[in-house]
């Protein structure tokens, strides 16, 4: 069903106000809408990283655990907020749509910012005060309801957190009608400044609410973090008029599940040479790309085809057992973008390496800068996100211009291009900590703190890079109505690679130690620990894990249906005929095998 009112280079496209009722194209969507999503983007952004970044600081300190076991709390929490995003991308897609799991999640966010607050503000909800280096082994740790109280919140915040940074994007890159250059350069403009927002966010929680949090107090901190959200619910709602959402259409796993058990039940029979007479095969090609309700058959996965067979004609069959080329095409996009999003997770386990370890290194430097003032550690993350707020306006207003020339594609590069320039440049993030690690290990003097500043300025030039053009690339590839949930997976690379960080700690920990000596990072020392010679071990992975992503996104392939606009200097007409052309190529029968 689709509605009129909507219309798109001839296209209907589905889309709805809050109410239900079909949008209007001069009253609904575009960037004035999209402002709203991204004022949620930046303050939630705020508040989350506020707390995350810090919050190895407030587990070692004030809950005394120790420095490793503080360190994968921290990763595991991060991790989980961004394995949830899954969780709100389905819930999103298939039942509530995005504006309402963000409305829903977010006040679920801002109940975990409140009871955090609560718990760092009362002693008795606390561990008693004391000195981890000098009163050693009595610091005992927090345990039973302490414990317990500190974890509810702290996965409060993740539940919240994770539903709703999918919905986030999905929710804004939704305010523009996907289709003509002109509308697909706005769509790449707008993910240039939900990033601009993101590093604003992250900016003003690294400076002022970590200065906060280190001079008032982490149950202060927290309560800014809470306000912050409680803003950032408020640009939400004032946006509710104006809005275009993509309504639910039920279960997106239901047509998934399909194909597989079609495809395995007809695993014996052979695809027929002509492609037409597979079921729901498309004659021709779409006018735009914009209409992605039908796609073009392609030759990989074959085995999946057989999905589509007809055993009798004139006779309907269950949709467990015959399927359509769409249906057959969208689990192929699926399978496609997994080795793509696999090979980003080494990517975030150096993100995880930056928010903790990154920060109590800096915790064992020089960190006076002037007199009778001194920048608390994880206020050095915000080193790269001041270099951001003006690199990226010139990304945005410079580079891509100048590539749109020489390309002709709208975003200057491809997203996938733009992935594999920022996962070479994180290697050297890793290499710059191995080696201020070094000099910090071996100097006679205390190491101003401002020797780790390059490995977060490389860090987040590569970010820039990789984390804009994942999210351009996913959303880009998704069809109508799963548009939440292939976005999610661009989180699920963040939640594997804390997830990876934890297990490379404790593994390395296994592996290093001896009867003699403790491992690498077993101490809660950073003078007797290895970090120099873990950083180099994840540098070595990080390279390893570029060459591989070559290997994959050379070997990808676009279904001719989700082929980007045309080049700029083609004319209607020469764009249809480039796209019959992709038609042909892509219906020369399949294969059984």
């Amino acid at each position: 069903m689709k509605f009129k009112g909507d219309s798109m280079s001839g296209v209907m496209e589905l889309s709805v106000d809050w109410r239900g009722r079909p949008c209007k194209a001069n009253k609904h969507g575009g960037m004035t809408a999209a402002v709203f999503v991204l004022g949620l983007q930046a303050f939630e952004m705020m508040a989350i990283a506020a707390v995350g970044n810090n919050l190895i600081t407030y587990v070692f300190n004030e809950m005394h655990f120790p420095l490793s076991k503080s360190a994968n709390i921290v990763t595991n929490f991060i991790g989980t907020v961004f394995l949830l995003s899954l969780v709100g991308g389905f819930l999103s897609d298939s039942y509530l749509g995005s504006f309402w799991t963000m409305l829903i999640f977010g006040f679920v966010e801002l109940s975990g910012f409140i009871l955090l607050c609560i718990q760092a503000h009362l002693p008795q909800l606390r561990p008693p005060h004391c000195d981890m280096v000098s009163d050693g082994e009595n610091c005992l740790e927090a345990k039973g309801s302490k414990a317990l109280i500190f974890f509810l919140a702290l996965y409060v915040v993740a539940l919240g957190s994770g539903c709703l940074k999918p919905n986030i994007v999905s929710l804004g890159a939704d305010q523009f009608r996907r289709g003509d250059t002109e509308q697909s350069r706005r769509l790449s403009t707008y993910f240039n400044i939900a990033y601009f927002a993101f590093c604003m966010g992250e900016l003003i929680a690294l400076t002022l609410l970590v200065w906060v949090q280190t001079h008032s107090g982490m149950d202060v901190g927290f309560g800014v973090s809470a306000a912050a959200m409680a803003m950032g619910m408020i640009s939400l709602i004032s946006g509710t008029l104006l809005y275009r959402n993509k309504p639910p259409r039920g279960s997106i796993f239901t047509p998934i599940a399909q194909v597989f058990v079609a495809a395995i039940t007809k695993r014996k029979q052979i695809c027929p040479s002509n492609v037409q007479m597979l079921h729901g095969s498309q004659n021709q090609v779409p006018a735009t790309s914009a209409n992605v309700s039908n796609l073009l058959h392609t030759e990989k996965f074959r085995f999946l085809d057989k999905a589509c067979i007809k055993i009798q004609d004139g006779e309907k069959e269950s949709p467990w057992r015959l399927c359509t080329v769409t249906q057959v095409e969208q689990v192929k996009i699926i399978i496609s973008v997994v080795p793509i999003f696999a090979c980003t997770i080494i990517f975030n386990t150096i993100l995880a390496q930056l928010q903790t370890f990154s920060v109590q290194q800096g915790s064992a430097m020089n960190t006076q800068i002037a007199k009778g003032f001194k920048i608390p550690p994880a206020s050095l993350q915000s080193i790269p996100y001041i270099m951001l707020i003006f690199v990226v306006p010139l990304y945005e207003t410079v580079f891509v211009p100048v590539a749109r020339k020489v390309t002709g594609r709208s975003s200057g590069i491809t997203p996938l291009q733009r992935v594999g320039i920022g996962l070479f440049i994180a290697t050297f993030s890793m290499v710059a900590a191995a080696l201020v690690e070094k000099k910090r290990r071996i100097s006679d003097e205390t190491v101003s703190i401002f020797w780790i500043a390059p490995q977060f300025l490389i860090f987040g030039l590569s970010e820039m890079f990789t984390a804009v053009g994942l999210i351009e690339f996913f959303y880009k590839q998704s069809l109508e109505g799963m548009q939440s949930f292939l976005t999610a997976m661009t989180y699920c690379s963040y939640s594997f690679g804390f997830y990876l960080s934890s297990i490379l700690v404790s593994l390395v920990n296994r592996i290093t130690s001896a009867s003699s000596h403790s491992g690498w990072l077993s101490d809660n020392d950073l003078n007797k620990d290895r970090l120099d010679l873990f950083y180099w071990m994840l540098a070595g992975l990080s390279l390893v894990n570029f060459f591989n992503y070559l290997f994959w996104s050379s070997y990808y392939s676009d279904n001719p249906s989700l082929s980007p606009p045309r080049q700029n200097d083609e004319s209607p007409e020469q764009d249809l005929e480039n796209r019959g052309r992709e038609t042909l190529k892509h219906m020369n029968g399949c294969s059984w095998k």
